[in-house]
C-alpha cells in the first residue's frame, strides 16, 4: 500500500504541474487575468484561476485512493461532494462576481455536508479530560469549516503563499501521526502534493493565479481532514490548529480589526499583516520565505510537544499563538485610507 501511495502522490504532483500549465494557456487565450487594481499586490495583468488543477487533481487522486481502500468512502465523499460545491462557487467568482450572500450559503452547506458524513465534533481533549459537545457541536463544526476556507480566500494575496501554507499543513498533519488510522494522513498527502505541484507556476514573479476555484477548496480540504483526524484522535484538532496558526492568527486579527473600525468586512483591502510586510520588504517571496520559516522552526516544534505530551497540547496551542497574534497586531496595526475611500474593481482581491 505505501508503494501504492506514493505512486499516486506523485502523478498528482506531476497533473497538478502539468495541468496548471493548460489552464494557463486558456486564460491567457481567453482573456482570464487580473488586471491590477489600487488594491492589488501585484503590477502586472496576470491569468487567474490556476488552482482548478489542484482541485482536479486532487479529486481524482482521492477517487483512486478509495478504490485502493487507503481513505474512507466517507471521507473521500465529505472531502470530494462539499469541496466540489466551494470550488465552482469559487471558479464562478473568479469570472463574474458572486454575491456574498449566496457564496456564504454554498459554503454553509458545504461544511453541513462534511459534518452529516463525519458525525460531527468529536470530543476533544484538554488536560487529562475530554470535553464532550453533544449537539452543539455540530454548528461548531459547520462554522469552523466555514471559517478556514474563506481564511484561506482571504490569505491568498501574494505570490506563493497559499499554495505553501497549504502543502505544509496537509503534509505535517499527515506526518504527525494523529487520526492516521482515519485516511487522513493519504488524503493529507494528495492534497499536499496537489499545492507543491502548483506552486513553481505561483511563485513570485506569479504567471498564474490561484484564484477562489481553489483557495476556498483547500481551506475547506484541511478543515474537514482535521475534523476527521479527531474523530480518531482526540489531540488532533490542537494540532491542525497550531500547523495553521500563521494564516488563523493573521486573518482572525485583521477580521477583528476590521469589525471593531466597522469597515465593510466583505470588502477587499490590503491590510493582512502579510500584505503589509509584502509592501515593506517589496517582495513578496520574501514574506512567504519567512512565513514558511515560522511555520517549520516554531509551528512545527509547538505541534510535535502537542502530539509527544498530549495532556500539555492545548498549553501548546496557546504557546503557539500568543507570538503570533502579536507580531500580527503589531505589524498591521494601521489603517489603509484607500480602505474608506475608493471603490473595489470586480474580483480586486489582489
Amino acid at each position: 500500500m505505501a508503494l501504492e501511495l506514493a505512486a499516486t502522490g506523485v502523478c498528482t504532483l506531476l497533473a497538478s504541474v502539468s495541468m496548471t500549465g493548460v489552464i494557463r494557456w486558456f486564460a491567457l487565450s481567453h482573456g482570464l487575468i487580473d488586471v491590477p487594481n489600487e488594491r492589488s499586490s501585484h503590477r502586472t495583468p496576470t491569468p487567474r484561476g490556476g488552482g482548478a488543477s489542484i482541485v482536479v487533481s486532487t479529486t481524482v487522486a482521492l477517487g483512486v485512493l478509495s478504490w485502493l481502500r487507503a481513505v474512507p468512502a466517507e471521507l473521500v465523499i465529505a472531502l470530494s461532494g462539499g469541496g466540489m460545491a466551494v470550488a465552482v462557487v469559487g471558479l464562478l467568482d473568479d469570472q463574474q462576481r458572486v454575491s456574498a450572500p449566496l457564496r456564504f450559503v454554498v459554503h454553509v452547506m458545504a461544511a453541513v455536508w462534511a459534518v452529516a458524513w463525519l458525525g460531527g465534533l468529536p470530543p476533544v481533549r484538554v488536560g487529562d479530560n475530554l470535553i464532550t459537545f453533544g449537539w452543539p457541536g455540530y454548528p461548531l463544526a459547520v462554522l469552523g469549516i466555514v471559517w478556514v476556507l474563506n481564511l484561506f480566500n482571504f490569505m491568498d494575496g501574494i505570490d506563493g503563499i497559499a499554495a505553501s501554507e497549504g502543502t505544509f499543513v496537509a503534509w505535517t498533519g499527515a506526518m504527525l501521526g494523529p487520526g492516521q488510522s482515519s485516511g487522513v494522513a493519504a488524503a493529507g498527502l494528495i492534497l499536499g502534493a496537489a499545492c507543491l505541484g502548483f506552486l513553481p507556476w505561483n511563485w513570485k514573479p506569479a504567471r498564474i493565479f490561484m484564484g477562489d476555484v481553489a483557495s476556498g477548496y483547500v481551506g475547506y480540504v484541511i478543515a474537514v481532514l482535521a475534523l476527521a483526524a479527531a474523530q480518531h484522535d482526540p489531540v488532533a484538532l490542537w494540532v491542525w490548529l497550531i500547523l495553521g496558526a500563521t494564516f488563523f492568527v493573521d486573518a482572525t486579527v485583521t477580521l477583528l480589526r476590521r469589525l471593531r473600525r466597522r469597515e465593510h468586512v466583505s470588502q477587499a483591502h490590503r491590510t493582512h499583516a502579510y500584505q503589509w510586510l509584502a509592501r515593506r520588504w517589496g517582495s513578496h517571496a520574501k514574506v512567504t520565505s519567512a512565513a514558511m520559516l515560522i511555520n517549520v522552526l516554531w509551528l512545527l516544534p509547538c505541534a510535535i510537544c502537542a502530539v509527544r505530551w498530549p495532556e500539555l497540547a492545548g498549553e501548546a496551542l496557546i504557546c503557539a499563538l500568543v507570538p503570533l497574534v502579536l507580531l500580527a497586531s503589531a505589524i498591521s496595526g494601521r489603517r489603509e485610507a484607500s480602505d474608506v475611500r475608493t471603490p473595489v474593481a470586480p474580483n480586486g482581491r489582489r
